[in-house]
């Protein structure tokens, strides 16, 4: 879809052009993605399991390379873009057991910018402060292991902001913590959301509505609703469905000032 209004001149966040991935079966997980996410706009990316949701955040850091087309991160590829781009891991695929503190994960958030991975004071000084803007400054040397779900996914979220990227990736942000943290979770987003880009990946249809600008629906092919468009028959032709049973129009989206949320 495309847009005359002329506020969309500014260069897109994000951009895939006709993309197609696959693995070394052949078969394509991501078939022919387009998709425009432009500055102001935050979106968050469902489907089903098997449907492609991880290949597309990989895309979208540049450890995947298309086959076809093109991704771009602030105009240019992903890798040269990198430093631009904050990512938060599901914390199951870190090993809590490793020894190091809450300050030390965030540190690692600096690393790209420093020579032998050492760190400065004013790096210290500065991971420090993202801790205290998450509210969990007096974890700084606590260990990793021993903090709870909640506080470790808070941990996460500062390593990614300790790099000051302009576009945040958030994997799976809510999995795994208890209602009271998710509450917490919500009030941290809606701050960050003021001034960056903000994508995550969720399975919490509830978080879909809730927190985003821009649904991201994948499902092998790639397609965009306004939160207002996705009602519980959209998530059950989503989750139950091929993808090609909606009638989604799969050129760019391109989400406008003035348009409806």
């Amino acid at each position: 879809m495309g847009c005359s209004c002329g506020s969309c001149a500014e260069e897109p966040v994000v951009e895939l052009n006709n993309v197609d991935f696959s693995y070394s079966s052949g078969e394509l997980v991501i078939d022919n993605a387009c998709l425009k996410i432009m500055p102001g706009v935050s979106g968050c990316i469902v489907g089903p399991n098997g449907g492609g949701k991880s290949t597309l955040l990989k895309l979208l850091l540049g450890i995947l390379v298309p086959e076809r087309g093109k991704v771009r991160i602030f105009g240019k590829s992903p890798s040269e873009s990198r430093r631009r781009i904050g990512y938060m891991p599901q914390y199951h695929q870190l090993d809590a057991a490793f020894p190091v503190s809450a300050l030390e994960v965030t540190l690692m958030g600096r690393v790209s910018n420093r020579v032998f991975f050492r760190h400065s004071k004013a790096d210290r000084n500065y991971a420090l402060e993202v801790l205290a803007e998450l509210g969990i400054a007096d974890l700084a040397e606590r260990n990793f292991a021993g903090l709870s779900g909640g506080q470790r996914q808070r941990v996460l979220i500062a390593r990614a902001l300790a790099g000051e990227p302009e576009l945040l990736l958030l994997d799976e942000p809510t999995a795994n913590i208890d209602p009271g943290a998710e509450e917490q979770f919500y009030g941290i987003l809606e701050q960050l959301r003021k001034r960056m880009t903000v994508i995550t990946v969720s399975h919490d249809l509830g978080f879909v509505n809730r927190e985003t600008d821009l649904i991201i629906c994948v499902n092998r092919q790639v397609a965009t609703h306004l939160p207002a468009e996705f009602t519980a028959e959209t998530a059950n032709e989503i989750y139950h469905h091929s993808m090609n049973l909606i009638k989604h129009d799969h050129s760019c989206f391109c989400h406008c000032e003035g348009e409806g949320k």
